[in-house]
């Protein structure tokens, strides 16, 4: 297939897959004319969260009538997902067209792959004549490639938590460390920062950005929800809004699409009234975070049973997901079929879903040579105190846990690399 010669020439440019820096970039978005100067940039940095409120954002835009690019990262099924323009994801054909253009202008240069997809997004933003480009921040963000950028129109701090450590000092390794890579190079212009785990998180995250001469927005302070029988109450500077569920399963998305609402309504030049929100929280979408599967290959294996993908794999994810599952009906049992990273914080991620779930079943991620293996996984969970099995595939993990309940929850979860593979065999 043309397109994956082409994605394996680009991961031989450079000797790893990850290099925090912004030189390679910025010498390729200069040669490439720098496009991502014409852009109305809203960008968005954290640890979860990133896509429901980018989604969030660009739902209730196009609802009002505005067009929307969207970069985001990593994709589940299909690399294309990550270059939306205009409201439509990229075809094969004109990705792979993009590439080459770029490549060529490249000339074989040092750059990671990463760096290298995100001045295409520049490139082909600068042509599509879009109202707003919404841009999710791959690792942290003082070094990401999507800060290769001069200006936005507001920055968005979605919720922190422990996640690739493996990529801070040895002796750095915590939450500190992780905010103030993520705020302390945040653009002068609007800051929006959502509901944080704890209030300990929000409080350092505002003490982060208190020099950043930038207007604030914070949760609790200047924006809110509360969550109503039949939906959710929405309220800030500008007025109070009733509104409906929005279309993304698990009380954590309420605080997404709060966030995701803030940023709208502090939005200049680009207005939107209640019926906009309330349609575009509705029409939300999402691939593979608290994903139902209602039909398809795997769904037949399963044909009774609830069959749910999560691609959440951090600790700050978990207990989302861990408060999901206390949603759910109480006479179901709930099994996990679970794979994961190798850098992953395992034992802290499946504390979460102790006394929750009623067994885990450990496999290897397909396709993936750092997932860990399911038998050093398997040990992980029976040390965290969780009743485990291994299985060879995620096909045999659902028909054996369909021959014992056939009336039961699946969660699959642990990836998002993970949640591709599923829906690819669904």
């Amino acid at each position: 297939m043309k397109i994956k010669k082409i994605l394996n020439r680009l991961l031989r440019l450079h000797p790893r897959e990850i290099d925090l820096s912004l030189d390679r970039i910025e010498r390729l978005n200069h040669e490439l004319g720098n496009p991502q100067n014409k852009l109305k940039i809203i960008s968005i940095t954290g640890t979860n969260g990133k896509n429901s409120i980018a989604q969030t954002i660009r739902s209730i835009l196009e609802e009002a009538g505005y067009s929307c690019d969207l970069y985001s990262s990593p994709h589940v099924i299909s690399i294309t997902e990550r270059f939306v323009f205009s409201g439509k994801e990229i075809s094969d054909d004109e990705l792979c067209d993009l590439l080459e253009e770029v490549e060529r202008i490249n000339k074989g240069q040092s750059i990671t792959f990463f760096e290298f997809l995100t001045s295409c997004f520049f490139l082909k933003a600068s042509r599509s004549k879009s109202d707003i480009s919404i841009v999710e921040s791959g690792l942290f963000n003082r070094f990401d490639a999507c800060s290769a950028i001069k200006q936005n129109l507001m920055s968005v701090i979605s919720s922190i938590g422990l996640d690739h450590l493996e990529w801070l000092p040895e002796n750095d390794r915590n939450v500190d460390r992780i905010i103030f890579e993520k705020t302390s190079k945040l653009l002068h212009s609007k800051i929006i920062v959502s509901e944080q785990s704890d209030q300990i998180i929000l409080d350092k995250i505002e003490k982060a950005i208190a020099s950043n001469p930038s207007k604030k927005i914070l949760f609790s302070k200047d924006f809110s929800y509360s969550i109503k029988k039949n939906g959710f109450v929405f309220q800030d500077v500008f007025g109070k809004i009733e509104l409906p569920y929005p279309n993304l399963p698990g009380v954590h998305q309420i605080s997404n699409v709060s966030c995701g609402i803030a940023a709208v309504r502090n939005l200049e030049d680009y207005p939107v009234n209640i019926d906009h929100i309330k349609k575009g929280i509705t029409k939300i979408k999402s691939i593979a975070r608290l994903q139902i599967i209602e039909k398809g290959k795997l769904k037949e294996l399963a044909p009774t049973n609830t069959l749910i993908v999560d691609g959440t794999h951090n600790p700050l994810g978990a207990e989302v997901t861990g408060k999901y599952l206390d949603t759910l009906d109480k006479n179901k049992n709930i099994y996990m079929i679970l794979g994961m990273m190798n850098n992953k914080l395992h034992k802290d991620f499946l504390s979460h879903f102790k006394n929750k779930v009623f067994s885990i079943t450990a496999i290897d991620i397909p396709n993936q040579q750092n997932a860990i293996k399911k038998e050093e996984l398997n040990k992980v969970i029976k040390e965290v105190g969780i009743q485990s099995s291994i299985s060879n595939s995620i096909e045999e993990a659902i028909i054996e846990i369909n021959r014992k309940d056939g009336l039961a929850y699946i969660l699959c979860t642990g990836s998002l690399y993970l949640g591709g593979e599923i829906l690819k065999l669904n």
